[in-house]
């Protein structure tokens, strides 16, 4: 018989524990602090031990409410897409800016918490999570209100959702990068101009396109490369919506 982990292998599928007596923590306590430890010291400073002296709690108080770590990843993961704005569908009309708008936030949330971006690829089943289920159906239902059928408005979805955590991972590690250096991202940049000539030296695209990026703004040039891949990816689904739906953007 599978030992009970292998049986339900995320704190999602996993019967919740019962005891008789109340526990000292709870797993809202517990999740809350482990977010707070992840924004101040990154995913490197997360473990039970750490997590329990910040509560002032032994390491088995944790343990009541997730079995192991794998698990305290879920549950804060799904704790932080809880700040991602989930899109009204009371308009058909107006999906795209729904769509947009949530898409945007999920960037937001990605970049307030930069240590997602070292967690890809080792969230289990998070998307069995109440905040990013809730996420799910709001923007499930803006597609299908738009005119979409059940598994096209599924896929859409799920493009959507996997471009903006997939560009907004990739910042975030940029942005992680550049934060160890304990410069500003402006002067960094300049730093590594010599590095990055030398590389596209012999490239004249890049070359030409990295001279007429000097002296912008990065922060501006990011947000604008994640709205110009948002906005194509809108598009195509624009056309598949048909040529009435075009004057909604």
């Amino acid at each position: 018989m599978p030992a009970e982990d292998e049986r339900f292998p995320s704190v999602w599928t996993r019967p919740p524990r019962r005891r008789r007596e109340q526990p000292t923590l709870s797993r809202e306590q517990i999740v809350s602090e482990a977010v707070r430890l992840l924004d101040a010291e990154g995913i490197d400073a997360l473990s039970m031990r750490r997590l329990g002296a910040r509560l002032g709690a032994v390491a088995t108080s944790i343990y009541w409410h997730v079995a192991n770590k794998d698990e305290l990843v879920e549950l804060v993961v799904d704790e932080v897409f809880g700040e991602a704005r989930v899109p009204a569908a009371d308009d058909p009309a107006h999906w795209r800016e729904a769509v947009s708008d949530c898409a945007r936030s999920l960037r937001a949330v990605i970049l307030r918490h930069p240590w997602i971006s070292s967690l890809h690829g080792q969230i289990g089943l998070a998307y069995l999570g109440p905040n990013l289920v809730r996420l799910s159906e709001g923007i499930l239902a803006v597609f299908e209100t738009a005119g979409l059928s059940s598994k096209e408005a599924e896929q859409a979805m799920k493009a959507v959702t996997t471009y903006a955590s997939g560009a907004a991972t990739s910042e975030a590690a940029y942005l992680s990068a550049h934060a160890r250096s304990g410069r500003n991202e402006q002067d960094w940049l300049e730093s590594l101009r010599p590095a990055t000539e030398q590389a596209v030296r012999d490239h004249p695209r890049l070359r030409a396109r990295y001279a007429e990026q000097h002296g912008e703004d990065p922060a501006r040039t990011r947000e604008e490369n994640f709205d110009y891949g948002l906005a194509r990816l809108l598009d195509g689904i624009r056309t598949r919506l048909g040529s009435a739906d075009g004057s909604s953007g």
